[in-house]
């Protein structure tokens, strides 16, 4: 079996309060790698509460974004009509320790063949997630399709993937 995780498209991280032009650029090229690919796809998103800038994330990051219920918190809309009645793994910190349990769970039943990884922001969140499947599936080949992420600037983008690189994740 092969898996997907599309990291928080959302659209705070997209075209809201912490949007970008390249964040806008991937959402046609995420669909369509959603679209064709072969195996399950699961969705993570970004989800803070009304106190965020009370949080830790929130003192260092002190924007507002992706708080549960709001426009911003809901993935894109052509991403979300393809997240329909899929699994959506609600988070509220960079990486998600329930991704990386649920993936080996379905390791423990199935043999996952790879997880590949695309999304938003290259450089907090995916590299986040990459390195918590990396740990929790040590032995299976992670993937980031690095035409389908976006950073927070191009050159953390690219710094983020080669960082992945070293830490032996397969950069596409």
């Amino acid at each position: 079996m092969k898996i997907l995780v599309v990291v928080d498209m959302q659209r705070d991280f997209i075209d809201g309060t912490l949007g970008t032009k390249e964040a806008e650029a991937i959402v046609p090229y995420v669909a369509e790698k959603i679209r064709n690919f072969d195996g399950e796809v699961i969705f993570t998103r970004d989800t803070h509460e009304a106190d965020y800038l009370n949080t830790q994330e929130g003192r260092n990051l002190p924007v507002v974004h992706c708080v549960k219920g709001t426009p911003g918190w809901e993935l894109h809309p052509v991403i979300a009509a393809l997240a329909e009645g899929k699994t959506i793994v609600d988070k509220p910190s960079f990486g998600s320790i329930r991704l990386g349990e649920m993936l080996s769970r379905k390791e423990e039943k199935e043999k996952i063949e790879s997880v590949t990884l695309s999304g938003l922001c290259t450089d907090i969140c995916v590299i986040a997630n990459a390195m918590i499947i990396k740990a929790f599936l040590p032995e299976t080949p992670v993937i980031v399709d690095s035409t389908c992420c976006a950073g927070v600037t191009p050159e953390s983008h690219r710094r983020a993937l080669d960082a992945m690189a070293v830490c032996q994740v397969a950069i596409v």
